[in-house]
């Protein structure tokens, strides 16, 4: 599953150098992290109202935005799908609360 993740990844990374006018992710790249966040905040909030309308194909394209768009951050950042993977590999097994208390420091 993780192999979509990593081909999108790979695009992402690629659109840093396209051209704005010719690219939404280079737009967005272009238009600085407050943007890229703000898109995030617009997808989440349609995640949310699409859960609450409890339609199952909604829920799952907007999440879809959802993820896309915090992958464009990752990639803003230098970071990668993998990394995220690796921390929720790192948290499996553990409890919430016991994970959450070792962040406390």
């Amino acid at each position: 599953m993780s192999d979509i993740l990593s081909r999108i990844g790979v695009i992402l990374n690629d659109r840093k150098g396209a051209d704005p006018d010719s690219s939404y992710v280079a737009s967005l790249y272009s238009k600085g992290l407050d943007s890229i966040l703000k898109k995030i905040g617009e997808e989440a909030t349609e995640t949310v109202m699409a859960a609450k309308d409890g339609e199952a194909d909604k829920i799952i394209y907007e999440t879809a935005d959802l993820w896309f768009h915090c992958m464009v951050l990752l990639a803003q950042q230098g970071l990668s799908a993998d990394d995220v993977l690796n921390e929720l590999d790192r948290r499996f097994g553990l409890s919430g609360l016991e994970e959450k208390a070792s962040r406390k420091g």
